[in-house]
C-alpha cells in the first residue's frame, strides 16, 4: 500500500540523495524545514563527532575500557532521530548510535557516565561501554549480542498496535545484523503482522572485518524488504536530509497503520570496528580516505552555507559550545565517582539469596 503523496520510491538501484556533493538541493519537492531546524541538524551532527573524538581520548587515558567509533554515521543517525517523536515513540538502538541516542534526548552526562562506568550511569555500570538506554525516553538498553534486540523491538511494536496506541518503534542495526537469524525472525514477524516499526540498517560495509559481499548475495539490504512484504528504501546515509525525509515517510506509514518499512542507510565508519580493532588489516587506507572526502558534516555545512545559514563564526561558536558541554559532562560523570561493587547485587531479587549474600560478604572482605 502506498501513502497518498508519497515522495520516495522503494527498491531503487541508486541511493536516494537530496543534497549534492557541493551542498546543492536535489530534492523533487520543496524543503519544508525552518532554518533553526536545519541548523539544529548540523549542531547535533557536530556534537556526535566531538563526542566520538573525546571518547577516543578518554580511552587512551585509561578512563574507559571500550569505544565503538561512530564518525561517518552522524548524518544517518541525526536524520533518524529527528524523524520520530522522542519520549513518545520507542527507540531500539545499537552500540554505534552515539548521535542517535543523544539527538533522541539521552542526557550527555548519562551517556558519558555509562561509557566511563561511574555513578552517573543510570544502569549502574552493569553494561559494557557504549550500551546506553533510558526508561524515561523509551530507549531500550543496547544489547551486545548482534540482532538480539530486533525481536524485542517487534514485540514492542505489536504491543503498541494491540493497545491501539499511535507509537512507532525505530530499530537500528548494522549490516552485520542482517546475517543473523534473529533479524530474519523479527523482520518476518513484523511484515506478517503489520507491526508499526521502521527497521534502519546503518550499512557501513563491514561486519567487523567481513565485507558486505561476503554476507549476502543480494544487491543491497533494502531489496530484502520484498521477501517480508514491506518497502525497502536505499538511502545515502551520508546525506542527513535524505536520511530524515525517507525515515519520516516510513514513520508516517507505520503510524497510520500501513505497516513496517526497511530503510538502508549507506554510511562508512572512519574508525575501526572498536577500540580493539585494527581495521588496516582488512581495508585499504585509500578506501577510508575516499570516504572521508564525502564527510557528512562537510557536505551539510556546504548546504547551509549556500543558503546563508552558516559561516566560519557559527562553526567556531558551535564547536566551542559543544566542547564546553562535553567538558561539563565528563567532569560531572567523573565527580560522581566509580560505581560501588555492591551495586551488582541489587535490583534482581526482592530478598537476596543466601549464596549471593555470602558472595557479597566475601567481596567486602
Amino acid at each position: 500500500m502506498i501513502l497518498q503523496g508519497q515522495a520516495f520510491e522503494p527498491f531503487t538501484r541508486e541511493p536516494i540523495r537530496l543534497i549534492g556533493d557541493g551542498g546543492e538541493w536535489l530534492g523533487p519537492f520543496d524543503l519544508d524545514l525552518e532554518p533553526a531546524r536545519l541548523r539544529g541538524f548540523y549542531t547535533d551532527m557536530l556534537l556526535g563527532r566531538l563526542v566520538d573524538e573525546r571518547m577516543t581520548r578518554l580511552h587512551r587515558q585509561g578512563k574507559t575500557s571500550f569505544v565503538a567509533p561512530s564518525a561517518g554515521h552522524e548524518a544517518a543517525q541525526v536524520g533518524l532521530a529527528h524523524a520520530v517523536q522522542p519520549g513518545h515513540d520507542w527507540l531500539y538502538p545499537y552500540y554505534r548510535d552515539v548521535s542517535l541516542v543523544l539527538s533522541f534526548g539521552v542526557p550527555l552526562v548519562e551517556f558519558v557516565g555509562q561509557v566511563m562506568g561511574t555513578r552517573a550511569d543510570p544502569a549502574k555500570a552493569r553494561q559494557m561501554p557504549y550500551h546506553p538506554g533510558s526508561g524515561d525516553l523509551n530507549v531500550f538498553t543496547v544489547a551486545s549480542p548482534i540482532a538480539s534486540h530486533i525481536p524485542a523491538a517487534v514485540g514492542t511494536a505489536l504491543a503498541m498496535k494491540l493497545a491501539g496506541k499511535s507509537q512507532v518503534v525505530l530499530c537500528s542495526f548494522g549490516d552485520g545484523a542482517t546475517s543473523e537469524g534473529d533479524w530474519h525472525a523479527g523482520v518476518n514477524l513484523a511484515g506478517a503482522q503489520g507491526a508499526p516499526i521502521v527497521f534502519a540498517c546503518e550499512n557501513n560495509g563491514y561486519a567487523i572485518s567481513v565485507d558486505l559481499k561476503k554476507q549476502t548475495g543480494s544487491d543491497n539490504i533494502a531489496v530484502k524488504g520484498h521477501a517480508y512484504g514491506m518497502p525497502g528504501y536505499l538511502v545515502d546515509g551520508m546525506d542527513v536530509l535524505a536520511s530524515y525525509y525517507v525515515t519520516r515517510e516510513a514513520v508516517k506509514r507505520a503510524r497510520e497503520g500501513v505497516g513496517p518499512s526497511l530503510v538502508e542507510l549507506v554510511v562508512y565508519r572512519y574508525g575501526g570496528h572498536s577500540s580493539a580493532d585494527d581495521d588496516s588489516r582488512y581495508r585499504p587506507r585509500q578506501e577510508v580516505e575516499a570516504w572521508r572526502r564525502r564527510d557528512p558534516l562537510a557536505r551539510f555545512r556546504r548546504f547551509l552555507e549556500r543558503r546563508g545559514l552558516w559561516d566560519d563564526a557559527d562553526e567556531e561558536q558551535a564547536r566551542a559550545e559543544g566542547e564546553a558541554r562535553l567538558d561539563a559532562a565528563v567532569a560531572e560523570a567523573e565527580a560522581a565517582g566509580p560505581a560501588p561493587l555492591e551495586w551488582m547485587f541489587e535490583d534482581v531479587y526482592a530478598e537476596v539469596p543466601e549464596r549471593l549474600a555470602k558472595q557479597r560478604e566475601e567481596l567486602d572482605a
